[in-house]
């Protein structure tokens, strides 16, 4: 090994050793049990994200869990209570009462780079503690998750993850949290997967506020996607990325209203739609029922539909 590639490993290994020294304080396991204080059903990951004890995890971690017990890295085990859960994004938020719990700072997953080194941490298999690092191996994914139902722009890494990583940070080389650990591939190797941070946020927000969220639904499946430079130009869209429709659900209000797959949704409601994150923040309960123009590309032509938005049962 030459000169250079040593000083590349040591910069690579700082990066890992003082992002994990940062943020694994901020890690907890979470134990679903029967009762408190009683057997444990489950256990997972998370990560306080505010200085009074909210912890961001997958709702699939604590779904229908009786009672709650979060240990944090020093081995400081304590109660915790469910706030809500999303299942439709596979996010929940819990409250854990105790003293010097310390926060994470929360990243933009909008600004990740395929090939961008990550490092993941939480608790496979009950060893609290486990870092893993690689790359973002790609973004905008589309992932079934445990309700049964797609995930959209989801996280692609090659960040070993394991059982028990479920809920815990996917963090970028500033220690900032850009994603939350959700699923791996069994019998494969490097195919792992995380929430992006901006839809854990925006869902975290509505759970804080209301316990649950409550969205409006129009039956497309779909991901964060680049829109040629010239049907930019040419339709004077505002943004240069929309929602690339992967698949329709049958019967739904875009079925309806003639949307297909392989249409790039790019405006709702008036409102331009850059990605899945924006029409997600735009599908609120108010919309349920009401009328809404949706502006689509459809190879290079513009596609203008009216359709009227259902309540995500």
């Amino acid at each position: 090994m030459d000169r250079l590639e040593a000083e590349a490993l040591d910069a690579y290994s700082r990066v890992v050793v003082d992002v994990s020294a940062n943020v694994t304080p901020s890690v907890v396991k979470i134990d679903a049990k029967r009762a408190p204080g009683g057997r444990e059903l489950g256990s997972g990951s998370g990560f306080v994200f505010t200085p009074d004890g909210y912890i961001l995890t997958n709702s699939h971690v604590v779904h229908g869990a009786p009672a709650l017990e979060v240990t944090t890295s020093d081995g400081h085990a304590m109660p915790a209570h469910l706030v809500g859960e999303d299942p439709d994004t596979d996010v929940a938020v819990v409250r854990a009462h105790g003293e010097d719990l310390v926060p994470v700072t929360l990243g933009d997953s909008t600004s990740l780079r395929v090939g961008q080194l990550v490092v993941a941490i939480g608790n496979p298999y009950g060893w609290s503690g486990t870092v893993t690092a690689g790359v973002v191996s790609a973004l905008g994914r589309s992932l079934r998750g445990k309700s049964g139902r797609l995930l959209d722009d989801v996280i692609q890494t090659d960040a070993a993850l394991n059982p028990g990583n479920s809920g815990g940070p996917l963090v970028d080389a500033r220690g900032h949290v850009i994603g939350v650990n959700t699923a791996m591939i069994g019998f494969a190797q490097g195919l792992c997967f995380a929430i992006a941070v901006n839809t854990a946020k925006f869902v975290a927000s509505r759970l804080m506020r209301d316990g649950r969220v409550r969205r409006s639904w129009i039956g497309v499946g779909g991901q964060t996607a680049q829109i040629p430079r010239k049907v930019v130009r040419h339709h004077e869209l505002v943004h240069a990325t929309g929602v690339l429709v992967s698949q329709i659900e049958p019967g739904s209000p875009a079925a309806k209203a003639g949307l297909a797959p392989g249409d790039v949704i790019v405006a709702f409601d008036g409102q331009p739609v850059s990605g899945i994150d924006a029409l997600i923040k735009l599908l609120t309960e108010e919309k349920v029922g009401v009328s809404v123009p949706v502006t689509a590309v459809r190879g290079v032509r513009r596609v203008d539909v009216t359709l009227t938005p259902g309540l995500r049962g």
